[in-house]
């Protein structure tokens, strides 16, 4: 019987194979270089996590300043709609007193008016005229002044005073720059052939006015009431 013998090549020709098997295998890295790119790879990831927060608080204050940018514009619209919202409500109230006003105005002008003409004793009755002339237009300024003259010599003779006390006024009508007006007075007047006695009389007047630059003056004031009150004794 014949010794069987195993070949060396048997158990030694596969070790070339193993090593031509790692050899054709470059994608394999030893595990300490793996390990070391993977800790070199660890830091970027680090990175990438803190710039997310970093990212996420720059889009809230973005937001935060557009939100605010919105609220300051939504607050002046609201504003600006306010003011013009107030001023329509306001212009008719405003042209309300406007009104009154120069109806105040006009009517104040009217009793000082009457009070001046008909207010007058034997000494200041020379000046009379010029005094009413601020309150008289020219026609009518005209007409008091030969009304004054031709009673002037008459009345001084016989020390005739005239007392004019208003009661009442009232604007009439306002039309831009004409008005009517009517002055109530209460007259009285005395002189030495009354006695002690005056002369009473209730007088209503319409004032036509008109505006002259920045005044008011009388164009006519026809009377339209006169009650004499006059105390009467019988003999």
């Amino acid at each position: 019987m014949e010794d069987q013998q195993s070949e060396p090549s048997a158990v030694t020709e596969t070790g070339p194979e193993a090593s031509d098997e790692l050899e054709l295998d470059p994608a394999a890295e030893p595990a300490g270089e793996k390990s070391a790119d993977a800790t070199e790879a660890e830091p970027d990831g680090e990175a990438e996590a803190e710039s997310e927060p970093e990212t996420a608080v720059d889009a809230r204050r973005g937001r935060r300043k557009l939100g605010l940018r919105i609220a300051v514009a939504a607050s002046a619209a609201l504003f600006v709609g306010s003011a013009a919202f107030a001023a329509a409500a306001a212009q008719p109230y405003l042209l309300d007193r406007a009104e009154v006003a120069t109806k105040i105005d006009v009517a104040r002008t009217a009793a000082r008016a009457i009070h001046t003409l008909w207010n007058y004793t034997p000494e200041n009755l020379d000046t009379l005229p010029d005094r009413a002339a601020v309150y008289l237009s020219g026609d009518l300024e005209a007409q008091y002044r030969k009304f004054i003259a031709a009673i002037a010599d008459s009345n001084k003779q016989a020390k005739v005073t005239d007392s004019t006390e208003i009661v009442g006024a009232a604007v009439e009508s306002l039309n831009g720059p004409e008005a009517t007006v009517l002055i109530y007075t209460n007259t009285s007047a005395t002189s030495e052939l009354s006695k002690t006695i005056p002369q009473i009389k209730y007088l209503t007047y319409r004032l036509y006015m008109k505006r002259d630059q920045n005044r008011w003056v009388v164009t006519r004031m026809p009377t339209i009431t006169s009650l004499d009150l006059t105390p009467r004794f019988q003999s």
